[in-house]
């Protein structure tokens, strides 16, 4: 019995820090969830204090996706908190006992446990250890975040740890953390990222026999293909998982509401059986510019061969070999490509005003490598994407599409549509362009192509030198 009033009647876990009990409140009859400071920590006046942050931090956070503390209090040199009790599993033994969820209940799951750490975020909270563990599922399958036990201030000087102190569980750990870089509320998009890969997959992206191990490869290892675990799963889904895991937090999504959006749209492209659910975006108009020619020149080939797996359950391409006037096999079956000519035609920018450089847009088709598209310059790119339009002339099932730049690093993808206003279906998986880069289509009939930037990486703008297609 604590404080005498609440009586605990079994242990439901452990950690590093505390012991959590099923207890009943005698006072009002109802049961809780008692959170006790290990008694070996009761004399660090840190540990102590980061205990009871936690219960003031969470006490200010009234969210149906939270875990609600009810009081907090010492009995006896013993420190603890009261919480509402969620009579259900977490995620991980959901995961553990069901292996891979389905992708709609992981997109769900994701958008609920966003909602709570974007909620969070706003109240100068991060959470720093986002894991199934943490995440605790009601009768009715509601999910509600919990353990905000390492959280810190976004205002360094009301944070208790510092820089250089890593915390939190491993196979979780975002970058930064592993380097005892400062934390972000893009830590937290890293973490969750990891949490729908497993739930995905049944798996965590980089498994290790120690927390070093483990933490290296957060840093270092790119994280194994998500589509060719789960060839089911639609190919935003697996671009939007992949932003959260980029390893510069610069090149994840700009905050927790952006990765809840993207989400969002996910789940409403799943509404529908139909394979052709439009790309979602806002306010989508388009400035037409006036028809440009295309500018005769000397045709001019990548610099680069690259490799690339097919998302979506399509067949692994092989080395692409893009020079000479050898057409190589796109897919099994001895199907072979042909180039498809494109000309620009202008931009889309569904959440923006003035369109982004419509009127140099053929540029981006020109022939001209010397020549370029460019996006507007963007001190804090907050955008969901902007993308040049080009236009096959008619409908034609692109399988290849090759970009080349001389601003590297930006992340981009390939839509396709009917109309060069849009709606556009996402029509490849998501990747960083370097000096050249070649997506991999699924194939869809469409006559109008977007190259679709979603990050701008190091850059403040973003030129698309040319584009080349073959179907």
């Amino acid at each position: 019995m604590l404080a005498g009033r609440y009586e605990l009647v079994e242990l439901v876990g452990t950690g590093g820090m505390s012991s959590v009990y099923k207890a009943h409140d005698r006072l009002l009859e109802r049961n809780v969830a008692l959170k006790v400071l290990h008694p070996h920590y009761g004399d660090d006046e840190e540990y102590v204090e980061r205990f009871r942050r936690e219960a003031r931090a969470v006490a200010q956070m009234s969210h149906p996706n939270i875990v609600t503390v009810i009081d907090r209090g010492e009995d006896d040199g013993q420190q603890y908190i009261v919480f509402e009790y969620v009579d259900g599993e977490n995620l991980k033994q959901l995961v553990e006992r069901s292996g891979p969820l389905p992708a709609r209940r992981v997109v769900e799951l994701g958008i609920e446990m966003g909602d709570a750490l974007a909620f969070a975020h706003e109240h100068g909270l991060v959470h720093r250890d986002v894991k199934p563990q943490n995440v605790l599922l009601t009768p009715d399958g509601e999910a509600k975040v919990t353990d905000f036990g390492i959280a810190r201030s976004l205002d360094v000087e009301q944070g208790v740890t510092q820089t250089g102190t890593v915390l939190g569980t491993s196979n979780y750990l975002s970058p930064e953390q592993a380097s005892g870089k400062p934390v972000t509320p893009a830590t937290d998009v890293y973490s969750l990222g990891v949490v729908l890969y497993e739930l995905l997959t049944g798996e965590v992206p980089f498994p290790g026999e120690n927390f070093v191990a483990v933490a290296m490869k957060h840093i270092n290892e790119p994280p194994p293909d998500l589509a060719e675990k789960r060839p089911d799963i639609p190919l935003r889904l697996v671009a939007a998982v992949q932003r959260a895991l980029e390893k510069d937090p610069e090149r994840r999504f700009g905050s927790m509401d952006q990765f809840v959006w993207e989400l969002r749209q996910c789940l409403a492209e799943m509404g529908s059986s139909d394979s052709d659910r439009t790309f979602i975006a806002p306010s989508a108009v388009v400035k037409q510019s006036r028809p440009h020619p295309v500018r005769a020149g000397r045709p001019r080939w990548p610099l680069y061969a690259v490799v690339l797996l097919v998302a979506a359950g399509a067949i692994v391409a092989g080395v692409l070999g893009l020079g000479g006037s050898n057409d190589k096999t796109a897919r099994g079956g001895g199907a072979t490509t042909k180039p498809i000519a494109l000309h620009g035609v202008g931009a889309f920018d569904p959440q923006g005003g003035d369109g982004e450089h419509d009127d140099v847009a053929y540029r981006a088709t020109d022939g001209d490598a010397a020549t370029y598209w460019d996006t507007e310059h963007y001190n804090t790119f907050t955008k969901n994407g902007v993308g040049v339009v080009v236009d096959a002339r008619r409908a034609v099932a692109v399988r290849r599409v090759t970009v080349t730049s001389d601003t590297p690093g930006f992340t981009a993808s390939i839509l396709a549509g009917s109309n060069p206003n849009g709606p556009f279906v996402v029509d490849s998986g998501s990747q960083t362009v370097a000096r050249s880069a070649t997506f991999s289509l699924r194939g869809l009939s469409r006559r109008y192509y977007v190259v679709w930037i979603t990050n701008l990486g190091p850059n403040v703008s973003v030129h698309v030198n040319e584009v080349r297609a073959r179907g």
